[in-house]
């Protein structure tokens, strides 16, 4: 199961997490896999996969205690001023867009996109049915586009051009 799965659980890792967390978060998802070995069913990706968002999830609650912990001593130091930076607008990437998605919906599109996952399959790792899945995949597909749209990545019809095709074909 390692050898056959192991590259693809990285990659959904370091996709989502970065090239510095991502061995820990196989590690611990192939931890899990060997203690609950009787419960892996036979297609078993999605549900690594499954196992690996719940392991970023405890990686970013531990990251962001870590970081409160930081702010605190931070907070105690004295603050010295830096020269303010202009601001400058910039386009809205799809990172960007992304990112003000939904969590779910964002990992739809991700889990489809990204992992090249059907959607039996990626409703399977996203803990839902598939019904569930679709609609939030297609919610995904729409809001991001208006994300795009509304930070002028795109003219209306190279929008209209992704929405047919998706926005990652």
């Amino acid at each position: 199961m390692y050898r056959r799965h192991a590259g693809q659980v990285y990659a959904y890792a370091r996709r989502r997490c970065g090239a510095d967390d991502a061995p820990e978060v196989v590690a611990d998802t192939f931890l899990v896999a060997w203690r609950r070995l009787d419960h892996v069913p036979a297609d078993a990706l999605p549900w690594l996969l499954g196992v690996a968002r719940k392991v970023i999830g405890n990686h970013r609650r531990s990251a962001g205690r870590r970081a409160s912990l930081q702010s605190r001593l931070e907070a105690s130091r004295p603050q010295v001023m830096e020269d303010p930076i202009p601001g400058v607008d910039a386009t809205v990437d799809v990172g960007r867009a992304l990112d003000r998605l939904l969590p779910a919906e964002r990992e739809a599109l991700l889990l489809v996109a990204w992992e090249r996952l059907d959607i039996a399959r990626a409703a399977a790792a996203a803990g839902c049915s598939r019904a569930t899945f679709s609609v939030r995949l297609h919610r995904a597909r729409r809001r991001l586009m208006k994300e795009l749209r509304s930070g002028g990545q795109f003219r209306d019809d190279e929008a209209d051009a992704v929405r047919e095709k998706g926005p990652y074909e």
